[in-house]
């Protein structure tokens, strides 16, 4: 058996005006979920110099709308604040995790196969809560490559695009 590894495969998608909403709304969220993270950690660790983990499902109660979007995407908001937390503790010249901002022209999230939640198939791809996306798939996937995330972004321009990362054996 070769190693295992990942290669990603960019397209252009196109949502309906419904799928830009649930987008943009997923995009605010997850900087949402990643700010307050950041700022509870903070604070826990000023008060016990301490780390604790944080998962976004303890500000649902708190903040219903989160649950109009991927909880997927808030996870790994989740996970992108312990990272930079992991990156700042080997090497601090990296700086201290830093609060994302609304204005930033490219806006991200990303979402993991579970269960067959992600799917590509004839000319369109489906994601949790968005449903089936219009794709311009402009190659194919090799046979024998798992699916194991798709990432949805929007440049600058207001393009929105998938990134989709794939599993191979080498």
């Amino acid at each position: 058996m070769g190693a295992v590894k990942n290669k990603a495969y960019r397209f252009r998608i196109y949502p309906n005006r419904e799928q830009e909403e649930l987008f943009a709304r997923t995009f605010g969220c997850r900087r949402f979920v990643y700010n307050k993270i950041l700022t509870d950690r903070i604070a826990y660790y000023e008060e016990t110099k301490k780390t604790k983990r944080i998962t976004p499902a303890r500000y649902k109660e708190a903040y219903p709308w989160l649950k109009e979007v991927d909880s997927m995407a808030l996870i790994n908001a989740q996970l992108d604040v312990e990272s930079a937390f992991g990156n700042f503790r080997k090497n601090p010249e990296t700086g201290f995790p830093k609060y994302k901002t609304k204005r930033s022209a490219r806006q991200s999230y990303t979402t993991n196969l579970i269960n067959g939640n992600i799917r590509l198939e004839d000319g369109k791809l489906k994601l949790p809560k968005a449903g089936y996306v219009r794709i311009r798939q402009h190659r194919s996937i090799p046979e024998g490559y798992r699916l194991k995330s798709v990432t949805v972004s929007r440049d600058g321009s207001g393009r929105y695009y998938a990134s989709m990362l794939y599993a191979y054996e080498a």
